[in-house]
This record gives C-alpha cells, structure tokens and sequence, in this order.
C-alpha cells in the first residue's frame, strides 16, 4: 500500500496544479474543450449530419446542432449498440450505462467510450482523492481497503457480441486498473454480484476483518450495508468494526435527509465528501467540508450549457455557455461530451452559489418537482424543509415521495408526503406544522398558493412502515446500484405504488 501513497501524492502534486488553473482560467479551458470535441467528431456521422467541420465558434454550434433529449439520440445509440463505429463519437463503444432515471421506468443506454472513461470517470474519481488528501495532508486513507457500492452489467442485448450494459458504478468497477482493485474489498465477482440481499450478507461478511478506511456511494444503499455491518458484529458505531475508517464519499441524491443516520453510527472524526456523478458524466466534487457546494469540474471532456428553468418548457429557450450564467438561478443542465452526448438535457437542474470559481448545488430534476398550482416545489425545497422539521421534533428520515392529490372534482389539493423514518417525530401534527412553515420559508410559490388553503390545503403526511421504500424498489427491479427513489411527482403513480406495498408489511 505504502506505494500506492507514493504514486498519489507525485498525481496530488501535479493535478492540483491543474485544477487551480481551471479555477482561474474556466472560460477559456471550456473553449478549448469545445474545439476539441468539434474536431474530434468532424468525421463521425453526427459530425457529418451537422457539418462540425464549418463550425468555428459557439454561436455556430448553436445555431447548427439542436438540443437533444434520450429520444433524440436513441436512434444513434442503438446504431451504436448495434455495433456500428464512428456515429456519435470517433470508434466502437463498448459499454453502455443503463439508467431508467428517477421519474420513468424507461430504460436509457447511456454511451461510456474509453474517452469519457479516462478523461471523464476516473479523472474525476482521482481528482476526489487528490482535493481530499491536499485537504487531510495526514490522510492514509489509501493505506488501507474500499467498498465501493456497485450494481450490476451484464452483456448487451444487442447485434454488437462485445459489449455490455449495467450500472455505471459496474462499468467503472469493471474497468477499474490493477492497481486500483488492490485497494478495493470485497474481490470483483461479489461486488458486481446479482441478488442483492445475499450481495449485501457477503459484503458485509467479508469486510468486517479488512482494514476498511473508505466507502463510497448512494447514502441509502451505503447505510444498508454499514448498518448490516453494525448487526453482524454487534457494534454501534463503524469505528468499533473499522479503526481506521474516515471517509464517507457520497452522490446521486442529497445527503441531507441522510446525514443525522451516518452521524449515529460514525465517530465525529468521520469526513464526508460529496461528488456530482451520473451516467452521462462526472460533473462536480465537494473541496471545501465547510461548504454544501460543489466545484463544477471543467476539463474532464464536457462542454456545458444551461437552460433557465423560467424558460425550460418555451418553444425557444434562451441556453447559454458557462460565461452566462448567474448566481441564484435555477437552471436545466445541457452538456456536449466525449462520450458523444451533443447538446443532451441531461434532466438535473443547478444553481451557482459562486461565479469565481464556478460552484454549484444540485437543485433537482427537471421533472422531479410538483406544480400543480403554480408553487414550483423543488426537491431542495423539500430537502431542507424536512431537516428542519427532523430537528424540531427529534426526528431522523430514512427515505421520503410525494405527489399531489385532490378531489375528483379537482378541489381540495393537497401534497401527499410518503416518509419512512429511523425515529418517528415525537408528535407528527408538529412535524407537519413545522414542515409545511418551512415550505413557505423556502418557496415564495408555495408560500402564496398555500394562502388561507385557498389554492393549496395543508400538506398530508403518511408515515410508512420500515422497508416500505425497499420493498418498491425490489419489485420495480430497482435494487442496489444508482437507484433512488423519486422525490417528487406530479401524479400519484409512484406512491400508490408504494402505499401497496407499504400495505403488504402491514
């Protein structure tokens, strides 16, 4: 291990370096980007199609290549699939990252080219190490073991007999150097095993004797392994199994509602850092614990747009490069990469806390909100509400959805709140006093279509049996791996489905 320490602090040394010039120079280390992407395509069919070699500038490019949602590129990417070279990106792909999103059962196969592997995926994940270890300089986290929480791949379906599709955490793993696999535990074959139940009892089996100092993935998916760790071993909190453990990195979904869970079953000591990456790409990473923002990372192959929201559904929105943008807004994320996603809405919506540098918090999905009267509630707007109402009434949240419900006259709406918790609140009325105040505090919408309960009654909140949430997912064949639930909806699909199931633990 002690080499691999060596090796990461000569990267540390030199990438930081690099980082700190992106932090200085950011529109022109996106316009050199850009031109790289353009001229890397010219000769793909897609480069054909929109003619890249006449393109000189970025106002060329949006005049020329239209925004693009998955419908828009499936055609190209199941040519891909299919085995086909050089459509979307130069070369075979030969992994493709399924997603089904967090509001659709649709399934998307998202390219992973060995471009956007190693300049996009791994640059990001060292990147992560090298802003934490120039943070903790006494860190030896790598002296010891990782778990990283992995779903599952599997080959594709397609005509193309040497490719595979899965999770984007297998695909990673999958692909991981020898020298990374040294640090991780439990081998590959558990990690990216099937059923995830006896994959979690394995896992935690496993580790319980290795020298684990770092862990990695989607909050819940990670609380369920550690609690299980916890169960095996008969100890309350991670050091007690783990000494040395002190990272816990963390995406996919705010770690708000998660955080006081971690905080019960870890030493103070225990840091937490949070990255910004999907399928389509690594995008941002936590530098400072002090702060909830993150970095937007800039040379990593990704060229970024951004759509305001207030425009997000006009037949001509106005979408603007990273030089545009301002603090405070909220805006839909448009990304062109070297996986061949060209001017892709990727579906995240973002804010910038900070123009210099460029840092920014995860607001939501730009279908992952409810407005049905107008109040535009967001799921940061939910996210903090329920802290605050957590904190009021001694309460920790395990998992939360909501959707709008209302009378089949199309009276009397109301939001309905489905939360399973760690510790009930001490008194629900008061939670839901608490909750629906600080709703009001954090959406100037909400706040005036909840006036008098003329437009808006006041929020109902169910609380569900433990497992209720896990119970949707395995059914939805949504276990383990990037899967989230959905946090807010604008039909009562989702919940109805979970109610059913909530119902069967009864």
């Amino acid at each position: 291990m002690e080499i691999i320490n060596k090796v990461a602090s000569w990267f540390i040394k030199k990438r930081i370096h690099q980082i700190e010039l992106f932090l200085k120079y950011p529109h022109d280390v996106q316009n050199e980007l850009f031109r790289q992407l353009i001229s890397q395509s010219e000769d793909t069919f897609w480069g054909l199609k929109y003619d890249y070699k006449s393109i000189k500038n970025y106002d060329d490019f949006k005049k020329t290549v239209p925004i693009n949602t998955y419908d828009d590129l499936k055609p190209y990417i199941d040519r891909i699939r299919n085995g086909e070279e050089d459509v979307l990106w130069p070369g075979a792909v030969h992994w493709f990252a399924k997603s089904s999103g967090t509001t659709s059962d649709k399934s998307k196969f998202i390219p992973v080219t060995d471009d956007s592997l190693e300049d996009c995926h791994y640059k990001g994940g060292k990147d992560m190490l090298a802003v934490y270890y120039q943070n903790h300089p006494e860190s030896e986290v790598l002296n010891g073991k990782t778990i990283g929480v992995a779903g599952t791949s599997r080959p594709d379906e397609g005509k193309n007999a040497g490719s595979f599709v899965g999770d984007l955490s297998a695909i990673l793993m999958n692909n991981l150097p020898l020298w990374a696999h040294i640090t991780k535990t439990p081998n590959l074959s558990v990690s990216l095993m099937e059923g995830w139940d006896e994959k979690v009892d394995l896992i935690s089996k496993l580790t319980i004797d290795e020298d684990v100092r770092l862990i990695s993935g989607v909050p819940s998916w990670m609380l369920i392994i550690l609690h299980k760790v916890l169960e095996i071993t008969g100890k309350t909190i991670i050091q007690d199994v783990w000494p040395n453990f002190e990272l816990v990195v963390h995406g996919g979904v705010s770690f708000g509602p998660y955080a006081q869970q971690f905080k019960n079953i870890m030493s103070p000591k225990t840091h937490y850092l949070e990255v910004y990456n999907a399928s389509e790409g690594f995008f941002g990473l936590q530098d400072d614990s002090n702060r909830d923002d993150m970095i937007l990372m800039l040379d990593y192959g990704i060229f970024y747009e951004f759509i305001p929201m207030s425009e997000f559904n006009k037949p001509n929105p106005t979408i603007i490069n990273l030089s545009g943008v301002d603090r405070g807004i909220c805006y839909a994320m448009v990304i062109s990469t070297n996986a061949g996603l060209w001017r892709y809405i990727i579906g995240d919506t973002v804010t910038f806390t900070s123009l210099e540098p460029y840092r920014i918090k995860i607001t939501g999905r730009v279908r992952s909100f409810i407005n049905v009267v107008g109040e535009e509630l967001m799921v940061e707007n939910a996210d903090k509400a329920i802290l605050i109402a957590c904190n009021h009434t001694n309460a920790i949240i395990k998992e939360y959805t909501a959707a709008p419900i209302m009378d089949t006259n199309g009276a009397n709406i109301r939001h309905k709140w489905l939360m399973e918790f760690e510790r009930e609140p001490e008194d629900i009325d008061y939670f839901t006093h608490v909750f629906d105040n600080s709703l009001k505090s954090a959406n100037s919408d909400y706040e005036s279509k909840r006036y008098m309960n003329m437009l808006l009654k006041s929020p109902e909140i169910k609380i569900l049996h433990n497992g209720a949430f896990v119970s949707w997912l395995a059914k939805n064949h949504k276990l383990g791996g990037q899967f989230k639930v959905p946090r807010l909806n604008n039909d009562c699909n989702i919940i109805d489905e979970i109610l059913n199931c909530n119902d069967e633990l009864s």
